[in-house]
Formats: C-alpha cells, sequence, structure tokens
C-alpha cells in the first residue's frame, strides 16, 4: 500500500447528456438502471480533467480546481493550490503538465443520481497508474473527480463485469455483502486509529504503521502532540464502491484528522511555508493541522475466510491549519 501526494491534480467536464436508445425515447437516469457515463462520454470527461487541472496548476488557482475536483480530493487539492499562490502569486507558467493515456474505464449501471464511474491510466508521473473515481450529482451537474490512488499496474482492482461489459456498484449500507459495510468504514477506521481496537483493518502504513508512528511524537522533550481522528459521512465525502471478481469490493472513503502540536518551554513550533498559507491565527505555543485522508480499499466479502480491510493506496494533504 502506498502513501503518495501528488503535485498535480485534474478536472471535469460540464456535459450533461441524457443518454438515448435507438429511436426517440429517452431513458431517465433517476428511474432507469443505466450506464453511468456512455463509454463515447468518458474518455471526454478524463481528458476535460486533465486540461483543467494543468490550466488549475499553472495559474495557481484554488478555484478552478473546483471544477475538476469535489469532495476529499478537491478539500486537498484547493489546499494545495492556495499553498502554490503563497510561493507563486503570478501562477507557475512552468508547471509540468499532466499527462494521462492508455486509460480504461470501469462503468456501473445505476438507477438514481449521484452517480460514479472509474478510470485508470497512466501517467507521466511515474510507473504508477492513476485511478480517478468520478462522480455527479445530477444530470445537469458537470462530472467531477472525488478520490485519486496511484497504483503499480497489478495493484488495480479485478472488477466484476456483467454480460455487457458494465460494472456493479456495491450498495452503502447493510445489503453491501461485504465484511464491514461501506458507510461504516469511515468510523471503523477512525475509532481504530483513536483506540487501537477493532479487528476490521489489516496491519499496514495506514493502520498499524500509522498509530506506531503517532507514538513517537506523542511526548518529545520539544512537545507533545494531541490526534483526534472524526468519520466523514453524506454528500461530497460519501463513500462508493464496486464489485470485485471475488465477491469482495473496492470502496473509496474520506476521514478527517487533526493534530496539535504543543511546545516545550522555551521552544515554539514552526510551520512549514505551505501550511502558512492555509493557517489562521499566530503560532506561540501551539498548532492544529487538519488533515483529510481520501483512501481506497480492499474489502472481502461478508463469510469470506479472510475478513480483514487491506489498505490499496491513500492520500493525505493538510486543509487548515490554527496557530495559538
Amino acid at each position: 500500500m502506498k502513501e503518495r501526494l501528488p503535485r498535480l491534480r485534474l478536472t471535469a467536464l460540464t456535459t450533461a447528456a441524457l443518454l438515448t436508445l435507438t429511436g426517440c425515447m429517452t431513458v431517465h437516469g433517476e428511474r432507469e438502471v443505466i450506464p453511468a457515463v456512455s463509454q463515447e462520454e468518458a474518455p471526454d470527461v478524463l481528458r476535460h480533467f486533465t486540461d483543467t487541472y494543468n490550466k488549475a496548476w499553472r495559474a495557481a488557482d484554488p478555484k478552478l480546481i473546483a471544477q475538476a475536483e469535489t469532495g476529499p480530493l478537491l478539500a486537498i487539492g484547493k489546499a494545495d493550490l492556495t499553498a502554490e499562490r503563497a510561493e507563486h502569486p503570478g501562477g507557475n507558467p512552468q508547471v509540468g503538465a499532466l499527462e494521462l493515456k492508455d486509460a480504461r474505464f470501469t462503468i456501473p449501471k445505476q438507477a438514481g443520481w449521484p452517480k460514479f464511474f472509474v478510470a485508470d491510466a497512466d501517467s507521466n508521473r511515474g510507473t504508477d497508474r492513476w485511478m480517478l473515481m468520478f462522480t455527479r450529482g445530477g444530470p445537469d451537474e458537470p462530472w467531477r473527480a472525488a478520490y485519486l490512488s496511484l497504483l503499480s499496474k497489478d495493484e488495480v482492482p479485478d472488477f466484476a463485469l456483467d454480460a455487457d461489459g458494465f460494472a456493479k456498484p456495491v450498495p452503502t449500507g447493510a445489503d453491501s455483502g461485504l465484511a464491514v459495510r461501506p458507510d461504516r468504514l469511515s468510523s471503523s477506521y477512525v475509532n481504530y486509529l483513536m483506540t487501537g481496537e477493532g479487528t476490521e483493518f489489516a496491519d499496514g502504513p495506514a493502520t498499524s504503521g500509522l498509530r506506531a508512528e503517532r507514538q513517537k511524537h506523542v511526548r518529545t522533550p520539544k512537545y507533545w502532540t494531541e490526534y483526534i481522528d472524526t468519520p466523514a459521512h453524506g454528500g461530497d465525502f460519501a463513500p462508493v464502491g464496486l464489485r470485485t471478481k471475488d465477491g469482495g469490493g473496492v470502496v473509496f472513503f474520506a476521514s478527517y484528522h487533526r493534530q496539535k502540536q504543543t511546545a516545550a518551554k522555551g521552544f515554539r513550533p514552526t510551520p512549514p511555508k505551505r501550511v502558512e498559507a492555509v493557517m489562521t491565527g499566530e503560532v506561540r505555543k501551539a498548532i492544529t493541522l487538519t488533515r483529510v485522508f481520501e483512501s481506497s480499499v480492499r474489502v472481502p466479502a461478508k463469510g469470506a475466510a479472510e475478513r480483514e480491510v487491506v489498505f490499496l493506496n491513500r492520500l493525505e494533504g493538510v486543509t487548515a491549519a490554527k496557530g495559538e
């Protein structure tokens, strides 16, 4: 499981077309079970996303990125671009363009809104594939990316497809068929980080490794640190999932994490400049950082022999800071 925060981000398409069958019959996405997006439109969504992403980073414009992203990815992206603008008030035309190629689209059939689909593509930012979850809340809204995972080719999930090549969305509630309900993943995760209790998650950098790393900083000669983890639920931060061939699922979910660092007598916290760009107050003795985690996890099927949730990828970013 890798934890990386890419420096460059992506965009969404403002097209809101209704799907039609042969003839003049309109298929209503709020009632009928239909593909979330057409195979023809999906590449345009990814292309528009990439174009807007590049424009936002070259202009160092946190408002522009909202045309490409939503939910946890937007929270991280806006903070990153706010910091970028502090360093480059007039923009940074020298930022290299993000390129995504060899894209594959995993499109579920759904009724109602919001709808979502997944794209994964090779990038010019290393050897990993960028797996993006695009969503929109209605036919008049644009497609925007809510989650991003960076995965090796071998880590890209093997999604279950029907006879027509469409994916199967995982219900988020009690009928998910998964060992852990998607709508409880965020709560279970933050409870584990706070208490160390629970058996839902496998050991790894995002779980036991993160708790061990935190213990190193709870109390040092220069400062002590408090951690408060809270779940993210609903709206643009709602979890979504797709069924995998083994009967389990891959779920995207988000969470909030606050870290308060208080300096010992004679010391004073010194935040990095990129943190200062999103900070309120003045650092005299303490600073509180708010982070958003956006994660992709593999959740086994209910009744599977191996029932632990495994993190595929976790991206995080400081979205706010407060000095005291």
